[in-house]
């Protein structure tokens, strides 16, 4: 049953959480851009702040509505807060033998409560689950933060001219992967339940029933985010692009594309669902031991490809192009799923405003224009 929160009720809902244990994070205004940070109460929020995105451009501006979440999205997605950009694995010390002990180092970080993830990031944190979460192996660090994420999530009532959401069908609206999912109406939101967690939250904040007018105002927020998106990924991010880059490796667009592209790896950073990383040893002042820990890395990085002496892929060309087919086609063969979930995010951080479904209709030879 869903339930209304009114805008009066968010500090409470802060507060609970805090009682609970959780360190709240929220949007909000950091150096010109809507970030992810510590929030303590409501009015830290991006009341009446919209964002407009084209290729290579990201802008805050003042809307006519006096809303908290009528953006679309900023720079960060849950990736971070999971995957870490930097995190020890283990620890490597000298005992009073002379022998060296392994220790794993697990997190010890507070739970966090995450409110504001959009549904394209959490289609991508589900990404990352197939990715890190399954198989023989799975990653113990992320499984840590995994399990210790509470997720608010607010469904989008607005997209910029990047989100393709709708064609990768991850958006706008979110379907599951929350714990409480908000739409923002006026004087409040419409409040649906995903978990146990949610439920008891929703419980002690003594919330009223949305009423069916309330249920019908945030049907059509949604519906506006999703006829407002004017670009699409092509062959709808299916599997069939897939035999399209393989068949094209040798298509003309790969070299055009390599003359703009800077291999800074803005795309892959603010990615929500790229998981390149290297390792890194930092022996101790002592010199008795070392700290082993991962960083976040990008293929466009030219030691990314450093194998036996040589650098496999050692030309832009090659770089983007082994970005591309691995996020949108050989991402299939390993996870039976996309890598792209339509946040437009790589073509807003991009510093020459390359846009992947541009390339797309390119190679492929269907438009990335929404019907």
């Amino acid at each position: 049953m869903p339930y209304f929160l009114a805008y009066e009720q968010i500090n409470e809902l802060l507060a609970a959480l805090s009682a609970l244990g959780y360190r709240c994070l929220g949007p909000q205004v950091r150096e010109g851009a809507i970030i992810f940070d510590d929030l303590k109460d409501a009015d830290q929020l991006p009341w009446g702040l919209r964002d407009a995105q084209k290729p290579g451009y990201y802008r805050l501006e003042k809307s006519e509505e006096t809303e908290a979440f009528a953006w679309a999205n900023g720079p960060q997605a849950i990736k971070p807060l999971l995957f870490k950009p930097k995190e020890s694995l283990w620890r490597v010390q000298k005992n009073a033998e002379g022998k060296y002990l392994f220790q794993e180092t697990l997190p010890e970080h507070q739970p966090i409560a995450l409110i504001g993830a959009r549904a394209c990031d959490l289609a991508a944190m589900q990404v990352q689950d197939k990715t890190l979460l399954t198989g023989q192996y799975t990653d113990a660090h992320y499984a840590w933060h995994r399990q210790h994420l509470l997720i608010v999530a607010v469904n989008c009532s607005y997209s910029s001219q990047n989100c393709f959401c709708v064609s990768t069908q991850t958006g706008p609206k979110a379907t599951s992967g929350y714990d409480l999912a908000l739409t923002e109406i006026e004087d409040g939101f419409v409040v649906e339940i995903g978990s146990e967690k949610g439920e008891a939250l929703i419980h002690a904040l003594a919330c009223e029933s949305a009423t069916k007018k309330a249920l019908e105002k945030a049907a059509l927020r949604t519906q506006h985010a999703a006829n407002m998106q004017s670009k699409r990924m092509p062959k709808n991010n299916s599997r069939a692009l897939r035999d399209i880059l393989m068949n094209n490796l040798n298509h003309p667009r790969w070299e055009e594309v390599a003359e703009r592209c800077l291999s800074c790896g803005n795309c892959t950073s603010v990615c929500p669902t790229c998981f390149c990383h290297h390792q890194t040893e930092t022996p101790t002042a002592q010199n008795d031991g070392s700290v082993h820990a991962r960083e976040w890395d990008s293929c466009f990085t030219q030691g990314h490809s450093y194998i036996h002496g040589q650098v496999i892929r050692d030309t832009t060309e090659k770089r983007y192009k082994q970005w591309l087919t691995h996020k949108l086609g050989t991402w299939w063969d390993q996870f039976d799923t996309s890598g792209c979930v339509g946040c437009g995010r790589c073509i807003t951080w991009c510093p020459v405003g390359i846009d992947l479904t541009e390339e797309m209709a390119a190679i492929s030879g269907e438009s990335n224009e929404k019907k």
